[in-house]
C-alpha cells in the first residue's frame, strides 16, 4: 500500500491564491482572450505582443511542467491569429522571435525558482525575511549603564542584501561584551546568503569557545565550506564592561580606532592577522588596551574607507578627521554622520560599529 502523498504548502506554496492549477487556468484564459478574440474582434483590439505577459506571469507562479503547457497555448494562439489575420512575413518573424526569447527567459527563471522552492510572490517575501533575520542577528545586546553603542549597515547601491554583518553578545554572565564585524567577499544576494550562513555560525561560536579561539574556529569553518569566494575579513572585540579592558583581534580587517579622552586623540589600532578562509592554522595576534570613561571604539569595513578612486589610507584619514568632529558634539547619532560624510555614494557595502563610555 502506497503511503499518502503529503502536500506541503509551507514557503513556496503558501496560500490558495498561488496554487499552480488555478493560476494556470487564469493564464490560459488570458491567452485565449488575446489570441482567439483578437482576430475575431479585429487586430486593433489588443496588441499581439501582450501574449508575452502570461508567460512572464507564469514564470513566477507556475512550475516548469505547467509553464510548458502555457507556452504551447501561446504558440497555438499565435498560429491561429496568423492563420485568420494573415500576417506579413516581417511581422510574423519579429513577433515570433520576441515571444520565443521571452519564453526562454521565463522558462529559465521558472527553473531557477523551482529549484529554490520559490514559486509565487512568496519567493520575494522569503528573501525579505532572510534579510530581516540577518539584521536581527546583528542587533547589539543591551549594555549596562555608562556604556553606549551604535551600529549601522548599508548595502551597496540600493540593494537590500550585502556581505557586511555584525554578531554581538554578552558572555561571562553579562560581564563581557563580544562584538564581531565581518565583511564577506562579494556583493548582492550571493554575499547576503553567505553572510546569513556565517552570521548564524559565528553567533553560535560566541560564548561557546574562548575569545582567543574565536577567529581560529571561524577560519576553520570557512575553510570547510570550500566556497569559490570563501574568504572574509573580520575584527573581534572583547570588552570587560566592569574594568574597560579590551582585547582586539583582526583577520585582514581595516584597523580599528580608539578615542582616548585623556589626550583627545584617535589612535589607529592595526592588526596583522590573515583573512578568514584562506590558510589553515592562521594566527591572530591580540591587541590589548583600556576603554576609560569618555573613550570610544570605532569598527568599520573597507567599503567605508576604500573606493576605486581613493586608497584605503586616505579613507582612514578622512574617517578619523570626521570622527574628531564628533568629540565636541557627542558620539550619539555619529554612525550615520560618519557614513554620510565619508562614503555617501555606496559603491560597496558599508558597516560601522561605535562603542563608547559616557
Amino acid at each position: 500500500m502506497r503511503p499518502p502523498v503529503r502536500r506541503d504548502w509551507s514557503i513556496a506554496n503558501s496560500g490558495r491564491w498561488m496554487a499552480p492549477k488555478p493560476a494556470l487556468r487564469w493564464l490560459l484564459a488570458v491567452v485565449i482572450a488575446i489570441g482567439v478574440l483578437n482576430p475575431i474582434a479585429g487586430s486593433g483590439w489588443v496588441s499581439r505582443g501582450w501574449l508575452a505577459l502570461p508567460i512572464l506571469a507564469g514564470s513566477l507562479l507556475l512550475r516548469r511542467r505547467a509553464l510548458r503547457v502555457l507556452i504551447a497555448a501561446v504558440a497555438l494562439a499565435l498560429g491561429y491569429d496568423a492563420l485568420i489575420s494573415g500576417w506579413s512575413g516581417v511581422v510574423r518573424v519579429s513577433l515570433v522571435v520576441e515571444i520565443a526569447a521571452i519564453a526562454i527567459f521565463g522558462y529559465r527563471l521558472a527553473r531557477t525558482r523551482e529549484l529554490l522552492g520559490m514559486q509565487g510572490l512568496r519567493g520575494e517575501s522569503m528573501l525579505l525575511e532572510l534579510r530581516d533575520r540577518l539584521r536581527i542577528q546583528g542587533e547589539m545586546p543591551p549594555l549596562p549603564p555608562g556604556w553606549q553603542h551604535e551600529t549601522l549597515i548599508r548595502s551597496a547601491g540600493a540593494g537590500s542584501f550585502g556581505g557586511d554583518f555584525v554578531v554581538a553578545g554578552l558572555t561571562s554572565e553579562g560581564a563581557v561584551l563580544e562584538v564581531v564585524l565581518v565583511d564577506v567577499s562579494g556583493k548582492g544576494v550571493d554575499a547576503g546568503t553567505r553572510a546569513l550562513l556565517l552570521s548564524g555560525a559565528f553567533g553560535g561560536l560566541l560564548g561557546a569557545v574562548e575569545p582567543a579561539k574565536f577567529l581560529p574556529a571561524a577560519n576553520d569553518y570557512l575553510l570547510r565550506q570550500r566556497w569559490s569566494e570563501g574568504f572574509a575579513t573580520a575584527v573581534h572585540l572583547v570588552i570587560d564592561l566592569g574594568t574597560g579592558h579590551y582585547v582586539l583581534e583582526s583577520a585582514g580587517h581595516p584597523p580599528a580606532a580608539h578615542f582616548v579622552s585623556g589626550s583627545g586623540m584617535w589612535n589607529v589600532i592595526a592588526g596583522d592577522g590573515m583573512v578568514l578562509g584562506v590558510l589553515p592554522e592562521a594566527r591572530y595576534p591580540p591587541v590589548r588596551g583600556v576603554l576609560n570613561v569618555g573613550d570610544a571604539m570605532l569598527l568599520y569595513t573597507d567599503g567605508l574607507v576604500e573606493t576605486s578612486k581613493r586608497e584605503i589610507s586616505v579613507g582612514i584619514d578622512k574617517l578619523i578627521g570626521e570622527a574628531e568632529r564628533l568629540v565636541t558634539h557627542g558620539f550619539r547619532d555619529g554612525a550615520a554622520h560618519l557614513i554620510e560624510r565619508v562614503a555617501p555614494d555606496g559603491g560597496d557595502d558599508r558597516a560601522l560599529v561605535m562603542i563608547w563610555r559616557e
